[in-house]
């Protein structure tokens, strides 16, 4: 997964945060601009959240990259 600085963490939209940055946590939760940040946000959330999390972040990562999680037809 490549690391986001903290100009590009601030430089990401709203909608690339599963809990996107509010005045109680101005960092946000979770950033998923794309697929390898996604699966790290759901390995991260499975480690450490609650279970209302663990489906928020994966209904979000599934909405927005649909074939993660998925298996290959073998």
């Amino acid at each position: 997964m490549a690391k986001l600085s903290t100009k590009q963490r601030k430089n990401l939209p709203k909608s690339d945060f599963v809990y996107p940055p509010t005045k109680s946590n101005p960092r946000g939760k979770y950033p998923i601009p794309d697929k390898s940040h996604a699966k790290d946000a759901l390995a991260r959330v499975a480690a450490n959240g609650t279970p209302a999390q663990k489906a928020k972040v994966k209904a979000a990562v599934h909405k927005k990259f649909p074939s993660i999680g998925k298996k290959k037809p073998s």
